[in-house]
């Protein structure tokens, strides 16, 4: 149970993370490119390939620790970090065809799971102006 709340303090540091960089990176870069969540994207996997691979290959991260970093801070900031690392996880070892099918299906199953999302949010809207 302690675990839990390692990794509920920590998912709850890494959504307003990813809120005040996310926010502050697209009004820096003054466009409608969604460069603040490209950035958040891009540092939450370069954070958990850190520190994953740091715990791993030593002993100075408890069990707690690493759980508070990774699926707490980092699934937080950004769940697309997971993702990344088990890509890159896959293709290092030398997994390849189940890392395309892995990057493929997610791509499009996931734009197409918003689209159904969109869709079922216009039924509801619809049912609930009748």
């Amino acid at each position: 149970m302690v675990l839990i709340w390692y990794i509920a303090v920590g998912s709850a540091l890494g959504g307003v993370g990813r809120y005040l960089a996310g926010a502050l990176i697209q009004r820096m870069a003054q466009t409608t490119f969604p460069t603040g969540t490209l950035a958040v994207n891009i540092t939450g996997s370069f954070l958990l390939g850190l520190i994953i691979r740091y715990a791993i290959e030593t002993p100075s991260i408890t069990p707690e620790m690493r759980a508070f970093l990774t699926v707490g801070l980092c699934g937080g900031y950004t769940t697309f970090s997971t993702f990344s690392f088990e890509t890159a996880r896959m293709m290092e070892d030398g997994e390849w065809t189940r890392a395309v099918v892995y990057v493929g299906l997610s791509l499009l199953v996931s734009v197409s799971a918003v689209f159904l999302g969109f869709a079922a949010a216009r039924q509801l809207i619809a049912v609930r102006l009748r």
